[in-house]
């Protein structure tokens, strides 16, 4: 869906419009950015930095803008403001000024969500959001996420193995193995399929 990788068949729609083949800076701009496993952080940068230059279209990327203060500077303070609301939303705004390195894994997690929401997405995909995250600021982390979604009406996609927490917070899940859906439907539904029990738990 991100464009990273090709599929074989079949077609990717979003928001009614076909996005198959697009590469991923165009499936970006058309509002659906992602996270990592592990995150991808500008590490030496602070906290605040680390979202400003996730900003799109930022004037001072321009040769021509740059050397003149007063074509960017309004931009640049209407975007502090913007990343100063999402570090409250996300519970970073005491951490703005500290160095990427030195957060914790589920501080780094979350600020790699919200890098990813200055690009003002429409969809977020999360791959494994609370993967070797301690249970109290994993549980910390899908309860602002359900936050986000219905403060900024964001829709998330989610890749998570960790069911015991994440199927308290989730609306639809869908179990797969070997590559295929087996089965789909509200957390309790899918937690009891029987080849989601054989899938995950053996017979």
């Amino acid at each position: 869906m991100s464009g990273f990788y090709k599929p074989d068949s079949g077609k990717i729609l979003f928001q009614s419009n076909e996005i198959t083949d697009l590469p991923p800076h165009k499936v970006y701009k058309l509002g659906i950015a992602r996270t990592f496993q592990i995150p991808s952080l500008f590490w030496k940068l602070t906290v605040l930095e680390n979202l400003l230059v996730a900003e799109k279209n930022n004037p001072g990327e321009s040769f021509t803008k740059a050397l003149f203060k007063k074509m960017w500077v309004r931009e640049e303070e209407n975007t502090v403001s913007k990343a100063a609301g999402i570090l409250r939303l996300i519970g970073l705004s005491e951490q703005w000024d500290k160095p990427a390195y030195l957060l914790s894994g589920g501080q780094m997690k979350l600020l790699e969500m919200g890098r990813a929401l200055m690009s003002g997405a429409k969809l977020l995909m999360l791959d494994e959001p609370v993967s070797g995250v301690n249970p109290t600021l994993a549980h910390e982390i899908f309860a602002r996420i359900t936050k986000l979604r219905d403060t900024l009406g964001i829709t998330f996609l989610i890749v998570e193995h960790r069911l015991d927490i994440a199927l308290g917070y989730v609306d639809h899940v869908n179990a797969m193995a070997y590559g295929k859906l087996i089965a789909s439907g509200d957390a309790e539904k899918v937690i009891s399929d029987p080849k989601v029990v054989e899938a995950y738990l053996g017979k």
